[in-house]
């Protein structure tokens, strides 16, 4: 990763344009062409270094239940887990902890009746069914991004 691509990321994660076509702003930011702008965020999404370019809203404020979760999940019954877990368009965030509670992912739903129908589908599809449902009491920060 060269100074161009973090430049690049740092304009995507706070002031990505709004614009029809905001690669050509990003380019012309960056000193390059629209074309090598996106060339290089491809690129960067091929190694995994980008994830997804989207919004952030502020799920609480639409109307929208969130949660972080924390499984116990047996070690014969991870891969089916997360599995099952990562179907739902919902998961933002799923990840492995070396702790008894091992599985951890966040969730948002349009209602608390649809949270509790998929912890009632993940816990009826895989049988593990100590899942930890931590909603948050006050929010601290939304905003996550990363000076490069």
């Amino acid at each position: 990763m060269d100074e161009i691509d973090k430049k690049m990321l740092n304009i995507l994660q706070k002031e990505f344009p709004l614009t029809e076509q905001p690669f050509a702003i990003v380019a012309e930011k960056c000193g390059i062409s629209e074309e090598e702008t996106l060339a290089r965020v491809q690129k960067m999404k091929d190694e995994g270094i980008i994830r997804r370019i989207g919004a952030v809203f502020d799920g609480a404020k639409l109307g929208r239940v969130s949660t972080l979760c924390a499984a116990r999940v047996p070690e014969d019954k991870i891969e089916l887990f997360v599995k099952t877990v990562n179907t739902n368009k919902n998961v933002t965030h799923n990840y492995r902890r070396d702790d008894e509670y091992n599985i951890w992912f966040t969730v948002s739903a349009a209602s608390a009746k649809e949270l509790e129908s998929f912890f009632d589908e993940i816990k009826e599809k895989t049988g593990v069914t100590d899942i930890l449902d931590m909603r948050a009491v006050k929010t601290f920060k939304i905003n996550a991004s990363f000076d490069l």
